[in-house]
């Protein structure tokens, strides 16, 4: 078996709500190795968007820790970790979060140009990954004037530009219809294969989350095999 390109390994998370401690995860174990794609299902509430932004290092675990690519980040600074985020981790959401006043393609090499690379670079970049998503005809067209499909494979390829090794993705075909999810979950799934990327993915649709490599849940705050 391939190693674990991202681990999460005996993490808590806990918040306070009032004088009351809420144990959202209790000693969450789980591991995503390259080219994987899992999903992650769960009713609203069980803590799946705490354990991506644990994974994403959005959040710092209460104990235990995240490890990425062999390397512990629970204890990193927060310069440390956004620097981590912007290199080694892509987001997806499930609103596509796209700057208003960018075309698709400059919303593309937006990431790209945060992280230093010339501009003729990210445009090539933003370019091959328009293609590939299939939507290179809109490369210029703003947010506003492309369909719900069309801004969330540019919200996926925009979360791929810097060539990460982890996508975490929040429900990323909710808003969509059935046959524009499925058309989304394709182009998505196929990048993965392409990349190498380890992907994890929380959705409520039991048809995509079965098309995947495996399916997990949360469970009391841990994570277990579906």
């Amino acid at each position: 078996m391939a190693e674990a390109i991202i681990e999460l390994r005996k993490v808590e998370r806990h918040y306070l709500q009032g004088q009351k401690k809420l144990t959202i995860l209790s000693g969450a174990d789980f591991a995503l190795t390259p080219g994987e794609m899992v999903a992650l299902v769960a009713p609203s509430g069980a803590g799946k968007s705490t354990l991506l932004h644990t994974a994403g290092l959005l959040e710092r675990p209460d104990a235990g820790d995240v490890i990425l690519a062999g390397r512990a980040c629970g204890r990193l600074s927060d310069d440390q970790r956004t620097a981590i985020r912007r290199n080694d981790i892509g987001f997806v959401y499930q609103f596509h979060h796209l700057l208003p006043e960018f075309s698709a393609l400059e919303n593309i090499m937006l990431p790209q140009l945060v992280r230093g690379l010339p501009v003729p670079e990210a445009k090539d970049r933003a370019m091959q990954l328009l293609e590939y998503m299939h939507i290179a005809q809109r490369a210029n067209h703003r947010p506003s004037e492309l369909s719900g499909g069309e801004q969330q494979r540019v919200a996926i390829a925009r979360a791929v530009a810097n060539a990460p090794l982890v996508l975490l993705a929040d429900e990323p075909t909710g808003n969509l219809d059935p046959v524009t999810a499925g058309y989304v979950f394709d182009a998505l799934a196929a990048l993965v294969r392409q990349s190498g990327l380890a992907a994890l993915i929380a959705t409520h649709n039991h048809e995509l989350a079965a098309r995947m490599d495996r399916r997990v849940t949360l469970n009391d705050g841990k994570v277990v095999a579906l």
